[in-house]
């Protein structure tokens, strides 16, 4: 194995990813943070997976959150979980709603960032899901599904360089979420006009003023139960309930 070491310069994550990247001559790509993990049967499944399906732009294999805390200065696991527990595809509805997939657990091949560009400079996070998203605009996504083979370490309480992104950087990945999707909107718009999204968001509002009713109304109907049940039980407190009733008049 050949390791290249390229100085750090100027940018974020992205810059990075992309530098990366630009200086591989090899056709498969996957990023690997420091902390995440691999099983011995990772890069052999993924490759095998890419070299039989030749239409598939990327494959990612099943993932284990593994929980760290740190206890006297050492990273100790404490649980695990599976991530999307029986997925069994990738499918770009369900990635439209949220990211189903990791950068530890996809492998991909490095042309494709001819055809729809490189990771996207100007996001701070999200940056894997849109490039996720340009990807299964025109092409498939492979999953291995069963036995994780791919680790994600998560470390909930930690801050600055220990944290894990979507921890640490919780508000840029709430903010470059909402850019991802506007940017999206925008170009649905341009091409096709603002009518249906508008029609969406009416019906969006509709519908949560209707949940709302309805959640008022069950509460009140609660209420009622809940009062009948005590009068039921206890009529003394129920008298006393009247008797104070009239006493305000």
């Amino acid at each position: 194995m050949r390791v290249v070491h390229i100085a750090p310069g100027d940018g974020g994550r992205c810059v990075a990813a992309n530098a990366g990247v630009r200086a591989l001559e090899t056709e498969y790509v996957v990023l690997h943070d420091d902390d995440d993990r691999w099983h011995p049967a990772f890069l052999e499944r993924t490759v095998a997976w890419l070299d039989a399906h030749a239409a598939h732009a990327a494959v990612s294999a099943a993932t284990e959150i593994v929980y760290e805390e740190n206890r006297g200065g050492t990273w100790v696991e404490v649980g695990r979980a599976p991530f999307w527990a029986g997925m069994s595809r990738i499918s770009l509805g369900e990635m439209m709603s949220v990211n189903r997939a990791v950068p530890i657990s996809v492998v991909y091949r490095r042309r494709l960032h001819e055809e729809i560009g490189w990771y996207d400079e100007t996001l701070d996070a999200v940056e894997d899901w849109d490039l996720y998203l340009r990807m299964l605009r025109d092409h498939e996504i492979g999953f291995l599904a069963g036995e994780p083979l791919a680790f994600w370490t998560q470390r909930p309480d930690s801050v600055g360089l220990d944290a894990n992104s979507m921890f640490g950087l919780a508000a840029e990945h709430a903010r470059d979420d909402a850019v991802v999707r506007d940017r999206a909107l925008a170009e649905w718009v341009h091409r096709e006009g603002p009518g249906l999204p508008l029609y969406l968001a009416s019906l969006q509002t509709q519908l949560a003023a209707h949940v709302d009713e309805a959640v008022d109304r069950l509460r009140a109907e609660l209420r009622e139960d809940v009062r009948r049940e005590i009068d039921a039980h206890q009529p003394l407190l129920s008298r006393v309930r009247r008797l104070r009733s009239r006493l305000r008049r």
